[in-house]
């Protein structure tokens, strides 16, 4: 369907593996790919691909499904691919829905919609380009979104730009900024009455405590941050989704490796590896990786190096600048250690990263 869509073969758009008819057989704990791609694909994109000829008239109801539907199909391939290998098919998205908005005729309520999704979608194109590695293209796209959400007056894109500049913030170590960015966000959350969005927020805010030192406050952050995620209300957000129990222990990991106190989050990290649900190829390859690092970290360097090996097998599916620095930080770690597991695991991923 991406071929349909398109008119170029997964492999051509950046997508990593094989071509769609193409097989390979599993080895070692690699699970089997090539119908399960196909399928996958199929059931992402498929109804989103007569996108492509939309007309330049009469844009109605059916036309903006459509293009919502195709939004969504960019999360889902992202939570399985990662954002290299997506980016460029949410960049085309973008230029589709802003043609339609240029080109195009239909009522206000239509034109609203249209205004909403392009911004939605130049959001999503910044979070894949954040996910890629390239945060001066990724911070273009938010500001156009936050540009979109502004003019529209819309609670629900503002709060996700605001969230998603925290995150940036942070991985930028500007815990200030992003600190203050998750508040923002948190304050213009609070009327939507979703407890699963305000505890997404709140992890925010405790990852820029974190950031400044503030470890007390971090914990009790994140301590309502779990309080939150246990109740009920609004539904989530769509582009929320990814946030539950497993983000939550995986985010309580990184506070205490963050602090030094890297043999805690050790079992932290190890159930969150194991309560990612498996459509989320992008986040168990980076949970994995990151339960490598603290165990070396921890002095456990057999056991890091066997779980910096074994995250290879989630990288033949994913493309993602975040999680090749996260394999180039376990492999340095590796690398200065005196043991044989460890330059053996070491030469390996160096082999991937080349």
């Amino acid at each position: 369907m991406l071929h349909a869509m398109f008119g170029m073969s997964p492999l051509a758009l950046g997508f990593p593996g094989p071509e769609p008819d193409a097989r390979v057989e599993a080895t070692g704990s690699q699970e089997v790919v090539g119908v399960d791609r196909r399928a996958f694909v199929a059931d992402a994109l498929g109804t989103a691909a007569g996108l492509a000829l939309v007309p330049s008239t009469a844009i109605g109801t059916l036309h903006i499904t459509e293009l919502r539907k195709g939004l969504r199909s960019l999360y889902t391939l992202d939570d399985a691919y990662g954002g290299d290998a997506v980016r460029s098919l949410a960049v085309r998205h973008l230029r589709r829905v802003r043609r339609i908005i240029n080109t195009g005729t239909y009522a206000d309520t239509i034109g609203r919609q249209l205004q909403l999704l392009a911004g939605e979608t130049a959001e999503q194109c910044a979070w894949l380009y954040y996910d890629a590695g390239d945060q001066e293209t990724a911070r273009r796209y938010w500001g156009e979104a936050l540009t979109t959400a502004t003019v529209l007056g819309d609670d629900g894109l503002e709060i996700l730009v605001l969230a998603s500049l925290s995150m940036q913030a942070i991985h930028d170590d500007r815990p200030r900024d992003g600190y203050d960015l998750a508040r923002a966000a948190r304050h213009r959350a609070a009327a939507l009455g979703s407890p699963a969005l305000l505890s997404l927020i709140a992890a925010r805010e405790a990852r820029a405590l974190a950031g400044m030192r503030d470890h007390g406050a971090a914990r009790s952050r994140l301590a309502e941050s779990m309080r939150l995620a246990d109740q009920s209300g609004r539904p989530t957000p769509e582009w929320a989704a990814f946030h539950g129990h497993a983000e939550l222990e995986f985010t309580q990991g990184l506070l205490y490796t963050e602090a030094g106190h890297h043999k805690a989050a050790v079992p932290f990290l190890r159930a969150a590896l194991a309560h990612q649900d498996r459509t989320y190829g992008r986040n168990r390859a980076l949970y994995r990786l990151t339960l490598s690092r603290s165990l070396v970290q921890a002095g456990e360097v057999d056991e890091g190096a066997a779980e910096a090996v074994a995250s290879l097998d989630h990288l033949a599916e994913v493309e993602s600048g975040r999680v090749v620095r996260r394999l180039t930080e376990v492999r340095d770690l590796l690398d200065g250690t005196d043991a044989v597991s460890a330059r053996e695991s070491a030469a390996a991923l160096t082999e991937y990263v080349q």
